[in-house]
């Protein structure tokens, strides 16, 4: 159950990266005092998508579920941790977020980062405490430990290299699976959130920036990917299905090697296109992949996505 809570965290980084993304995306530097008229936008902006999410868990995800004592549930083990890197995904996302839009509010970067460097952690923790109420979920402290890594990753960057170096990436393809159980997705619409198979989340690295090699292009990167394959339910795949024996599925971790590009580095004379670079910087590029696994070893993928 704890898997389909992607839906909301990837809502609540959707909407937040509307107030971030897009007003630092086309200057060049930040100012120098506070401008209260910008602080107001973000932290109105912010409040109002976070409470309709929150509205969203209460009136409608939780709407089916019983309302029990406050309890926890360990997932540590659940869907080789792959719900685990999605959670660090997204707070390293809306600490980001949260830092440039307090940075473009004229906040100083000492100030910006106390504030808006926990926000990945701050902003999921209700989320979690709401699990450990209800019937079927439960408060995770795995899941915890996840958003705080996200945050952590963006924060320290931010506060020694005043840039973020190694960014935080996610890919998707249509793995095959839903087609075995419902619990999937029913559509492809469902099975973009639901089925971790299809994931794959990314550390990308700038070259220029680790090796010193003033030749290289500063938006090529080097990636490290992680995700599973065989996954069916969160512990192990079902036995039976309808009635009928389930096809025997192996459960396995993939390691990926892979170039990248960091399109907010790539600069334009049109706001419009850096605006769109910058919103889409959050999705690793295909390229040329290298995969190893324990199933097939070490495998080329001519274009992984």
């Amino acid at each position: 159950m704890k898997r389909m809570k992607t839906i909301s965290l990837f809502l609540c980084l959707f909407f937040h990266s509307i107030i971030a993304y897009a007003q630092p995306a086309f200057i060049d530097h930040y100012p120098d005092t506070l401008i209260k008229k910008r602080l107001n936008t973000v932290i109105i902006t912010g409040a109002i998508t976070y409470t309709a999410g929150l509205s969203f868990l209460s009136f409608i995800w939780y709407k089916d579920h019983e309302r029990v004592p406050f309890h926890y549930y360990n997932d540590g083990k659940g869907y080789l941790q792959m719900d685990k890197a999605g959670h660090a995904y997204v707070a390293y996302h809306i600490s980001y977020n949260a830092y440039y839009a307090l940075r473009w509010a004229g906040l100083d970067k000492k100030r910006a980062l106390i504030y808006g460097g926990p926000l990945g952690l701050v902003f999921q923790t209700p989320i979690e405490i709401f699990d450990g109420m209800y019937e079927g979920y439960g408060f995770s402290w795995w899941d915890m430990a996840a958003n705080a890594v996200g945050s952590t990753i963006f924060t320290v960057q931010e506060a020694f290299w005043d840039e973020q170096i190694v960014l935080m990436k996610f890919s998707y393809s249509p793995s095959g699976y839903p087609k075995y159980h419902h619990i999937l997705g029913d559509n492809e619409v469902e099975s973009f959130f639901k089925d971790y198979n299809g994931h794959t989340y990314w550390l990308s690295a700038n070259l220029k920036q680790i090796t010193g090699i003033q030749g290289l292009p500063a938006w090529l990167n080097i990636a490290v990917g992680y995700s599973g394959n065989g996954m069916i339910k969160e512990f192990e795949n079902p036995e039976y299905y309808l009635g009928e024996p389930f096809p025997e599925l192996k459960r396995y971790r993939q390691y990926l090697f892979s170039l990248d590009i960091d399109l907010s580095r790539i600069h334009s004379n049109k706001k419009w296109i850096t605006i769109i670079l910058k919103q889409i910087n959050l999705i690793k590029i295909p390229f040329p992949t290298l995969e190893i696994n324990e199933v097939d070893g070490i495998k080329f993928r001519p274009l992984y996505f």
